[in-house]
């Protein structure tokens, strides 16, 4: 399977480009354009079980962003509500199985089902490198373990917040979101979900980028 990166809006698309060195004085071929993708790449989803996770991390930025957040998993519970929210109020409720309702089912079964608020989700960071479609462990058997409380298939994984920078001191708050087959071990779409440029990091933005989000699986 090929791994697809994109944003738009929100999600762009993030293209490979293939440089040769030019030689013999002549015009370096150009790569072909790619195939136009989904506005929506996760509306397939609609009417599936789906588990979405919490948001892991926050990645440190030179802006001093990053360091206004004095307490991040409160700032990240924040976020994951929003998003719950959001896709709630898009008719997302009762077939997806959101962080608060996985942290349950994990306290109920310790030993069989791993906490969803420390799987080992590092190398689905932007920056990390893995193999295109592949899942290792130990983050395949976390999913597989939660997916088994909830008869889902998908897992939809908000990795991490960042920001970038925007005119005037302001910044854009960013988060990276990723597409898992659990039962296949398969990473199925990753990219970045950009909010809305903000001065003040505060429920607005985090909302911004949960509306975000949300447009991935179902218009407003």
């Amino acid at each position: 399977m090929v791994l697809v990166i994109r944003d738009m809006r929100g999600v762009a698309v993030a293209a490979f480009l293939v440089l040769g060195a030019a030689c013999g004085g002549k015009k370096q071929q150009q790569p072909p354009k790619p195939a136009p993708l989904p506005a929506r790449p996760f509306a397939g989803l609609a009417g599936q079980q789906v588990i979405v996770l919490p948001t892991h991390y926050v990645r440190p930025d030179t802006m001093g962003w990053s360091a206004r957040i004095t307490d991040q998993r409160a700032t990240l519970a924040a976020l994951d509500s929003a998003i719950e929210r959001v896709l709630g109020d898009r008719g997302f409720r009762t077939s997806w199985v959101y962080p608060a309702a996985l942290a349950r089912s994990a306290k109920r079964n310790p030993g069989y089902v791993s906490d969803p608020y420390a799987l080992a989700g590092e190398r689905l960071r932007p920056l990390a490198r893995m193999p295109m479609g592949q899942i290792n462990e130990p983050l395949a058997s976390q999913l597989r373990s939660l997916i088994a409380m909830t008869n889902a298939r998908y897992a939809i994984f908000p990795v991490e917040l960042r920001f970038e920078p925007a005119a005037n001191g302001a910044a854009r708050p960013v988060l990276r979101v990723a597409l898992i087959d659990a039962r296949a071990s398969s990473l199925r779409w990753a990219g970045d979900v950009r909010g809305d440029t903000t001065t003040t990091l505060g429920p607005a933005a985090l909302e911004s980028v949960a509306t975000t989000f949300a447009d991935l699986v179902s218009a407003p």
